[in-house]
């Protein structure tokens, strides 16, 4: 059987890292892309070698285009030709109404998560695309529930930029279909990871618990069990399908 390789973005971290480690115990070989966490990239590098797969870690800014096309071109040379592409690199920005945001925060939202996941979705499909001679793969992009709740007085930028996230599933699976390539996403709802602190709100899942069915926040770990599955053969027939990881929400 032939490599399955991994290119994780935002991987030194939550749910990015959760799916490398759950990619590398099911057999594929994992880039974890990272861009400023490269201790915490480095300790699961060496968890997912651990797991008897091959594992490097490679600093990108997604928002660079040059970044973007030296990690693939670091997966070719060190690992081989990409498999799976997980685009889950994204930013949060603090609680703020719309009437407050400055345009720099929003422009900032959507080149890190949207520009950056057209970028790096881009070098995959010339890699696995059998347009471009590849050999097919899947594409898992990590959205989020907010694309359809909206996010009102809290981050509505982030929202709008997932939302176009679920658009990019759905053309580029339709776009793909013929080429071996299946484009699927994954919406967590509130995940217990650092982002809450991030966005200046390490409260937020206390705050919202009661608004989530099953009364709890999820796991990283739950998320990348979801991803990988539609990573993986299993999901042979799935493609433009917009998974809800989220409690119920």
């Amino acid at each position: 059987m032939s490599a399955r390789i991994a290119v994780v973005t935002g991987g030194s971290r939550g749910i990015g890292a959760a799916t490398a480690f759950r990619l590398a115990t099911l057999g594929w070989d994992v880039c974890v892309s990272f861009r400023e966490r490269e201790a915490e990239a480095a300790e699961l590098v060496v968890r997912c070698i651990d797991t008897g797969s091959r594992a490097i870690a490679v600093q990108a800014d997604v928002t660079v285009e040059a970044d973007v096309v030296e990690l693939f071109a670091t997966v070719d040379r060190e690992l081989g030709a990409i498999t799976t592409l997980v685009n889950n690199a994204g930013i949060v920005g603090p609680k703020s109404r719309v009437d407050e945001m400055s345009v720099d925060r929003v422009d900032q939202m959507f080149s890190v998560n949207v520009v950056g996941a057209f970028s790096c979705a881009r070098e995959a499909i010339r890699r696995m695309s059998t347009r471009h001679g590849g050999n097919g793969g899947a594409i898992v992009n990590v959205s989020s529930v907010a694309s359809r709740i909206g996010s009102p007085g809290e981050y509505v930028d982030y929202a709008a930029s997932k939302a176009a996230i679920d658009a990019m599933t759905l053309g580029l699976s339709k776009e793909l279909a013929t080429e071996g390539v299946r484009v699927n996403a994954v919406r967590p709802g509130i995940v217990d990871t650092e982002i809450h602190a991030t966005g200046g709100q390490p409260d937020r899942i206390e705050r919202l618990r009661d608004s989530i069915p099953m009364r709890r926040a999820g796991l990283p770990e739950e998320v990348a069990h979801a991803v990988a599955w539609l990573c993986s053969d299993e999901a042979s027939y799935v493609t433009g399908a917009l998974l809800d990881v989220a409690g119920g929400r």
